[in-house]
């Protein structure tokens, strides 16, 4: 048993039309069709201004203790 997956557009007529070479020739096959629409999703470009206050209820923390040393080490010359 073999599988073959297709993407097929069905037209106004609602008849929709396989063409499949399976590479079997003069041979009785039993074909079986499941069929599922497929879900178009469409992009679109939203402009930035959308997006302000997107972020509104996530709280900033804040603390006093600084960079820690560890890190200052790593960081030396990072930024010159």
């Amino acid at each position: 048993m073999e599988s073959v997956r297709v993407r097929q557009h069905i037209g106004n007529d609602g008849i929709l039309h396989l063409e499949i070479p399976v590479g079997v020739i003069d041979r009785e096959v039993e074909v079986m069709v499941i069929y599922q629409p497929v879900q178009v999703l469409v992009a679109t470009a939203s402009p930035l201004a959308q997006l302000y206050g997107v972020c509104a209820n996530d709280p900033i923390s804040l603390d006093t203790q600084g960079v820690a040393e560890t890190l200052d080490d790593d960081l030396t010359g990072a930024f010159d």
